[in-house]
């Protein structure tokens, strides 16, 4: 490391000769990262080339704990260590049987007396086949000239029962394990069945699910005037879509689409109703922001005003009146007019907040956005200066970051308008600093300018101040990419969502995902909806205080 003991602050020469020297550190900084490209490049390069040959590239051999790496989460200096205590589990766990032990009466002395019983439980499992072979009773009418068949009971249907199938779904899309090991674990208990037989008991006649999905969804989406949002990739019969998750405390929805623009998200926030468009006020302050020409607004003021249009009927009229419209102008004016009208209609639950990251396609859409400092944190992990000097600037200012990201934590337990005030100006203090060292100087002046997001929790102190939500249950998509790669047809694809939406919330509700499921594949529906679930919790716990106040 150069200039490890180097500190501008013990130059006595005149300040220009400071500023020089910091020009110069700068410049070295640059070239740093130059260079460091340049080497990832080459290496890049000769991988490609090693593979072309048929050979193997560069492990991927991970670093140290002692060494840089890519791991750019915040969680340490965020949070606050807590001791980790034990609790019991014996109080939780389901008593199905007893068993008396008792004592060799033989070995007991005369004067022995008995004091009870000593409670010990332990937990056991029994994976065993439960094979019927049902007797269906049949009649005859001759007179009719009908024969009478006895129904199976109910949940019954096909050759395999709840069991089977309520085991397969939750094995995969809870479990995570792929389909060939579900498959052997099958074999191994005793059960006969083919591959093509599990993946249809795993992605085909699921209506009833995709149905509660869809009512639990709406029920999140009322729960709450704010939502979590995030995005991450899956692949569809090989090709690249993009998985969106909505969520709160209360529940989580997955949806894979093919594309993840602004008029996506719109689709996904009002579950593909049939989209709508309206030319009105609003669309016309969002087209302004959007920076659509004045010519191209004065042509739509003389389209059909106020009038609710469908996709269709919008799209032609587009076509007879701006025919010369390209394509990006053609897309905001399509996106103004329909988040127009997603903020008129009263059919489906209107979003009022987004908590996400800096993505641009989630911007416009709610009436606020929340940013998450977890993610802008990252921003600063990823600087990675070759100056010494450099470095302890960075840690510096990473301190005041995590300080005040604190003292935001500590004003959502008492928030009032002193604090507020105090702590937005605070905010311009910090975000105003100058280092001197270029990229983090940079960095912070990127933060400053998403104040009002980032300081979204001053006026609605109940959202959370990170996305982390979204992103755990977006790891959940990836981990099950990781074992099984991806769906391949849009019943596998549609399974994939409905069942990681079910599974998920489920969770979060403190549900047994297996009983639920077990519960709607039987027939048995004696676990209350998932949808009314969330609206007891709503009730309970309301997340949206600071809007019925206002």
């Amino acid at each position: 490391m150069i200039l490890k003991d180097f500190d501008l602050n013990n130059i006595q020469d005149v300040e220009r000769a400071r500023q020089g020297m910091g020009l110069l550190l700068n410049v070295v900084e640059d070239l740093s990262g130059e260079n460091q490209e340049l080497r990832e490049e080459n290496q890049r390069l000769r991988d490609e080339v090693n593979r072309l040959k048929g050979e193997q590239g560069k492990p991927d051999i991970k670093p140290n704990s002692n060494r840089p790496s890519n791991n750019h989460s915040s969680e340490k200096e965020r949070r606050e260590p807590k001791e980790w205590q034990k609790s019991s589990k014996v109080d939780k766990i389901k008593i199905d049987r007893e068993q008396v032990c008792k004592v060799d009466k033989s070995i007991l002395p005369c004067d022995a007396q008995f004091k009870g019983y000593e409670k010990v439980a332990v937990q056991d499992i029994i994976i065993k086949t439960d094979n019927v072979l049902f007797l269906k009773e049949k009649y005859y009418s001759a007179s009719e000239g009908k024969t009478y068949l006895a129904e199976l009971p109910r949940g019954y249907k096909g050759e395999f029962g709840p069991g089977v199938k309520s085991t397969a779904i939750v094995l995969y899309f809870a479990g995570n394990m792929s389909e060939p090991k579900i498959l052997e674990l099958f074999h191994h208990v005793g059960i006969r069945i083919s591959g093509g037989q599990l993946s249809n008991l795993l992605i085909k006649d699921h209506q009833v699910f995709h149905e509660e999905k869809d009512a639990l969804y709406e029920a999140g989406l009322r729960s709450s005037a704010w939502q979590h949002i995030d995005e991450t990739s899956t692949r569809v019969n090989g090709q690249n879509q993009h998985c969106h998750v909505i969520c709160n405390p209360f529940y989580a929805a997955y949806f894979t689409t093919e594309n993840k623009s602004r008029l996506t998200v719109l689709d996904i926030l009002s579950n593909f109703h049939e989209p709508t468009f309206i030319l009105n006020k609003e669309a016309y302050l969002y087209l302004v922001l959007l920076r659509v020409p004045s010519k191209v607004i004065s042509k739509l003021k003389q389209l059909p005003q106020d009038v609710d249009l469908s996709q269709k009927e919008f799209i032609d009229l587009l076509g007879m009146h701006l025919p010369g419209l390209g394509i990006q102008q053609r897309t905001h004016v399509l996106e103004a007019a329909r988040i127009a009208h997603y903020h008129k209609q009263q059919q489906f639950p209107i979003v009022r907040l987004l908590l996400c990251d800096d993505a641009p396609q989630f911007r416009w859409i709610t009436e606020a956005l929340a940013l998450c400092w977890v993610h802008d944190g990252r921003h600063y992990k990823k600087l990675t200066p070759f100056v010494f000097y450099h470095q302890k600037l960075l840690d510096g200012f990473l301190n005041q970051y995590w300080a005040f990201y604190r003292e935001l934590l500590n004003y959502q337990k008492g928030p009032n308008p002193d604090d507020a005030q105090r702590l937005s100006e605070k905010f311009d203090e910090l975000f105003s600093t100058e280092t001197g060292y270029k990229a983090l100087d940079e960095r912070i002046a990127k933060t400053k300018e998403k104040k009002d997001c980032l300081l979204m929790v001053l006026s609605h102190p109940e959202i959370p101040l990170h996305n982390n939500p979204a992103e755990l249950d977006t790891r959940v998509r990836a981990r099950k990419r990781d074992v099984s790669f991806g769906p391949r047809t849009e019943d596998g694809k549609n399974a994939w969502d409905t069942f990681m939406t079910i599974a998920s919330t489920a969770k979060k509700l403190g549900l047994s995902v297996y009983n639920l499921v077990y519960d709607r594949v039987s027939g048995t529906f004696a676990i209350p909806s998932l949808a009314d679930l969330i609206c007891e919790q709503a009730k309970k716990y309301p997340l949206d205080l600071s809007w019925n106040s206002s």
